[in-house]
C-alpha cells in the first residue's frame, strides 16, 4: 500500500478545487462570444458589488450571469452529486461497478420525469413544472430502486453482483417502458430524447435553486455517514459489534442518493457513468477513507461534468447531448474493471 502524507487529502481537496474554479472562469467565457477570464471574473463581481467596478457591458452581463453561468453551476452541481451518490453506493455494495446509472436508480428517475412530460404533452398537468418533474423523478427512483432490492431479495447475502445485475434488468425494463412514453409523445417525442441523452442546455435559475439545498443537504448526510461507511468495509458481524444500524445505515443513504440522483436527473436528464468513474479514480489517489473520497469525490465529478459540458457546448461545431459524452468515456472504463474484477476474483 502506497503511504500518504497527512495533510495529502487537504492538498487534493484544495488543488481540485482551485483548478475546479479556474475551469469555471475559463468556461464562462468561451463559447459563442469570446469573453476574457480577467473580464468575466470583473464581470461578476462588479455584478453583484456594483461599487466594485464601473459600468457593465449589458450584453456581456446577460451572456454571463443569466446564460452561462447557470449552466456552469448545474454541471458543477450535478456532476458532484452523481459522484457523491456513486461514492456512497460503492462503499454500500463494496462493489467498484455500483453508482446510480448500473443500478437502475437514474432509468427510474428518467420514467418519472418523462411521464410527467407526456402528461404535460396531453394537458393533463397539475401543477407546474418545477414541481412536477423532480417529485415523478424522485417517485421513479424509488420504485426502481424497490424493484431492484425487491428483484436481488432472493439471494439472502443481497450481494453486490446480485443488486448489479437486478439493477440491469430494471433499468431494461424502464427503457422499454420510456420507450412507450415517446410513443406516446407523437410530435414531441424529440423533446424528450434529447433531454433523456443528457443535456444542460435549457438550465435556469430556478434549477439552481433546486439542486444547491440538494446537493448541500446531501452531501452532508453522505459525509456525516462517512465513518460508519468505513466501518461497514470490514463486514457486516464487525460493523454490528461496533454498533453500527446497517440496515438503518443503508435505507438513508439509499434514499438520499436517490432524491439526489431524481433531482439531477430531472435538471439534466440521463447523465451516466460520472459516478463510476470518479470515485473508482479517486479511490487510487486519496485512499478508501469515504469521509475524504465523499468530498473530493464531489469536486471531481462537478470537474469532470463541467469540462464535458464545456467541450460540447463550446469546442466540438454543433452541441452533442453531455449523456453521450460522458458514456462514450464511461462506457470502457465499465469494460475494463468489470474486465479487472474478473481476473482478481474469478468471477463477476
Amino acid at each position: 500500500m502506497v503511504t500518504r502524507p497527512n495533510g495529502f487529502p487537504y492538498v487534493a481537496g484544495g488543488t481540485l478545487l482551485l483548478i475546479l474554479f479556474i475551469t469555471m472562469l475559463f468556461s464562462a467565457g468561451m463559447g459563442f462570444m469570446h469573453i476574457s477570464a480577467s473580464a468575466v471574473l470583473q464581470t461578476v463581481v462588479a455584478h453583484f458589488f456594483p461599487t466594485a467596478g464601473a459600468e457593465l457591458d449589458p450584453v456581456t452581463v446577460s451572456v454571463i450571469i443569466d446564460v452561462r453561468l447557470p449552466r456552469i453551476f448545474a454541471a458543477v452541481l450535478v456532476g458532484g452529486m452523481l459522484a457523491v451518490c456513486g461514492t456512497v453506493f460503492q462503499a454500500i455494495l463494496l462493489n467498484p461497478l455500483a453508482d446510480p446509472y448500473t443500478l437502475g436508480v437514474s432509468s427510474g428517475a428518467a420514467f418519472g420525469a418523462s411521464l410527467v412530460i407526456v402528461l404535460q404533452v396531453a394537458g393533463l398537468s397539475f401543477l407546474p413544472k418545477v414541481f412536477t418533474v423532480p417529485i415523478f423523478a424522485f417517485a421513479g427512483s424509488i420504485a426502481a430502486l424497490l424493484a431492484v432490492l425487491a428483484l436481488a431479495a432472493g439471494d439472502r447475502r443481497l450481494s453486490s453482483s446480485s443488486l448489479i445485475l437486478s439493477g440491469v434488468i430494471v433499468a431494461a425494463i424502464l427503457s422499454a417502458a420510456i420507450g412507450f412514453l415517446q410513443f406516446l409523445a407523437e410530435e414531441q417525442v424529440g423533446i424528450i430524447i434529447f433531454w433523456l441523452m443528457g443535456s444542460l442546455a435549457s438550465t435556469s435559475r430556478q434549477d439552481i435553486l433546486l439542486l444547491i439545498p440538494a446537493a448541500l443537504i446531501g452531501s452532508a448526510v453522505c459525509l456525516f455517514c462517512g465513518r460508519d461507511l468505513n466501518i461497514m468495509a470490514a463486514g457486516e458481524r464487525a460493523a454490528a459489534a461496533l454498533g453500527v444500524n446497517t440496515v438503518r445505515l443503508r435505507w438513508t443513504l439509499l434514499i438520499t442518493c436517490s432524491l439526489m440522483t431524481a433531482l439531477c436527473v430531472a435538471v439534466s436528464g440521463i447523465i451516466g457513468f460520472v459516478g463510476l468513474v470518479v470515485p473508482h479514480l479517486l479511490r487510487h489517489v486519496a485512499g478508501p477513507d469515504n469521509r475524504r473520497l465523499i468530498v473530493l469525490s464531489f469536486l471531481g465529478g462537478g470537474l469532470l461534468l463541467l469540462c464535458a459540458d464545456t467541450l460540447t457546448r463550446a469546442v466540438l461545431p454543433a452541441e452533442i447531448p453531455i449523456g453521450v459524452l460522458t458514456s462514450l468515456l464511461g462506457g470502457p472504463f465499465f469494460a475494463c474493471i468489470f474486465k479487472k474484477r474478473q481476473q482478481d476474483n474469478g468471477r463477476f
